[in-house]
């Protein structure tokens, strides 16, 4: 037996391995270019010439494979003679294979080209395939981004220098470790991403001060404690998406954004929806716009005795807040919203991202028999959104957690994707089917609440539009469009990063940057070409713009302190929904 830690372990994959690795991906993308074939052929036939099927950029595609792959195999059988493999940066980067034996031992070198060169060349495959609906291509695609993922070398046993190594080392000890981590994870019907038990709402996590002062079947209202001997008159009313718990948003004292906002002298309420149930099975959109979002800013405006408030709606429940806003310009009512501030939130879904491709018949179909008791459980949607980002959130584990059999990692931000929530069936269908996939609420009068119809174009409430530059679930572009419905004074921000860390990014960290055009732009691409970058949080950016609204000031006295107002304090924060399972 070689000694530990020698820079060439045993038991490598033999010839026949290499050869057989090679040709299932070779024959993957064959069937892929077999399927767009297929497709086009099943057609209707386009007059006067038919379906026009021109197979010419499939075979170069082909052809183009099977030349890379003998370059490949020269590299490896005679390398003194072969020309040297090029990574793209993207390569370059691949955290995956940043270990040095992926490079310095010519097998796992081998493996490492061939898996770049034949992922390449089946992506290629599926823009070669002529004459197919755009929506089918995308769905192709998605389905051989997610195969690449799941056949890279890294999730093999056999096939990862460093699992080779760990299974030496420790005798198998790491895979019997790895079989305990995904038994448990098949029990609980879930994929583990962080330490379980390092993280407790209330004790480590959503700890800002404050009582809950309100509680409905739908939600519960939690008012923050002021922290200042002044706050702003006017109050800020936030409703997270009920896809995810409300803590995102206070996760800890430093990534806080509510605690920041009241250290701001803000005076911060935050909605705290109630994980579905069987009762819930009738809850509508109406519902959340009338008994939700309707219910709780009138009882914001009554407790304390003031006129409008500033809301804010974070994805799911941006959308929502739109329609509100609808709603209430409709009915006269707009002044009770002095502004609204949207967290990557969408109203018109024509170019929604990757989540649009899992809203078909037969994924409708899906949750109809997932929901048998008139509510669909969090784990589907929580799966959902980790294969959207199957390399970091599900292979990456895999990896560190079945095959090296590592301790989890506390991280606070995977505990809070990991908290899920249940989703009333009939709302959740009504939402993929009418915003998703028929796109209702960009067309005026399409949808109506409580008998009224919604028309964004009536939205005249000055707004504040935060959209993240790498969102791949709101993506910036799609977020964009909402500048073409609301009527009212806009400013839009593109800040760094993605769907979470592009919101929740405190400026103490001084991290990622944000974009602005004080100009005007028709376009996010014109957006972009005369924008302002400046380092770091878009906070202050975004509390400088609530202050020009209304910089007036009162006493942290009274119904501005939890409980001592007309509303008694039920509970302190963050509440009991938060905790419902």
């Amino acid at each position: 037996m070689a000694e530990v830690g020698s820079s060439q372990p045993p038991h490598l994959p033999s010839l026949e391995d290499l050869q057989h690795w090679t040709w299932v991906l070779g024959r993957a993308q064959q069937l892929m270019l077999e399927h767009g074939f297929d497709l086009a052929e099943r057609l209707p036939a386009a007059p006067p010439f038919g379906p026009m099927i021109d197979p010419t950029a499939a075979v170069r595609a082909t052809a183009g494979f099977w030349a890379d792959t003998m370059q490949l195999w020269q590299r490896f059988l005679d390398p003194d003679h072969a020309e040297p493999f090029e990574e793209t940066p993207e390569q370059a980067k691949d955290k995956r294979f940043k270990a040095p034996q992926w490079r310095e031992q010519p097998v796992f070198d081998f493996l490492r080209q061939s898996y770049f060169t034949i992922a390449d060349h089946l992506l290629k495959g599926v823009d070669a395939m002529e004459n197919i609906d755009e929506k089918q291509r995308e769905q192709i695609r998605f389905a051989a981004r997610g195969f690449v993922d799941a056949m890279s070398p890294s999730n093999f046993p056999a096939t990862n220098p460093l699992v080779i190594e760990k299974t030496i080392e420790t005798r198998g000890e790491n895979l019997l470790r790895g079989l305990q981590h995904m038994l448990n994870d098949v029990t609980k019907g879930q994929l583990t991403q962080t330490a379980p038990d390092a993280f407790e709402v209330g004790r480590n996590l959503a700890t800002t001060p404050g009582k809950v002062v309100k509680r409905t079947p739908l939600y519960e209202l939690i008012q923050y404690t002021p922290t200042t001997d002044e706050v702003y008159r006017t109050p800020v009313l936030i409703f997270p998406p009920w896809i995810n718990r409300f803590y995102i948003l206070d996760l800890n004292p430093e990534k806080s954004f509510i605690r920041w906002a009241v250290e701001r002298g803000l005076t911060v309420f935050v909605v705290s929806w109630r994980s579905a149930d069987a009762s819930m099975k009738d809850v509508m959109w109406d519902d959340y716009i009338e008994r939700g979002q309707i219910d709780a800013i009138d009882t914001v405006r009554d407790l304390l005795k003031v006129d409008s408030i500033h809301a804010i709606g974070y994805c799911v429940a941006g959308t929502t807040l739109a329609a509100t806003l609808a709603v209430l310009a409709a009915r006269g009512e707009a002044d009770k919203v002095k502004s609204a501030t949207f967290f990557t939130a969408q109203v018109d879904f024509s170019e929604a991202g990757d989540l649009h491709l899992f809203v078909d018949d037969d994924q409708l179909q899906l949750i109809r028999s997932l929901a048998s008791d008139g509510f669909l459980d969090g784990r589907y949607m929580a799966a959902t959104f980790n294969l959207l980002r199957g390399r970091d959130l599900i292979w990456n584990y895999v990896t560190s957690n079945y095959l090296m059999g590592q301790d989890y990692v506390p991280f606070d931000l995977l505990h809070w994707n990991s908290d899920v929530t249940n989703l009333p069936a009939k709302w959740h269908l009504s939402y993929l089917t009418d915003l998703y996939r028929d796109n209702r609420l960009a067309v005026p009068g399409s949808i109506t609440v409580g008998g009224t119809p919604v028309d964004l174009r009536r939205v005249t409430t000055p707004t504040y539009v935060q959209a993240g530059r790498e969102d791949h679930i709101a993506p910036a572009h799609s977020v964009w469009k909402i500048t073409h419905h609301f009527q009212g004074p806009l400013k839009f921000v593109l800040a760094g990063s993605g769907h979470i860390a592009g919101v929740v990014n405190p400026p103490a960290a001084g991290k990622y940057q944000y974009w602005t055009n004080d100009a005007g732009a028709d376009s996010l691409a014109d957006f972009i070409v005369g924008a302002k970058e400046t380092k770091g949080s878009w906070w202050p950016d975004w509390a400088d713009w609530l202050n020009s609204l209304d910089s007036v000031k009162v006493p942290a006295k009274g119904a501005r302190v939890p409980g001592r107002g007309k509303l008694k304090s039920l509970a302190d924060a963050p509440g009991d929904y938060v905790r419902a399972r």
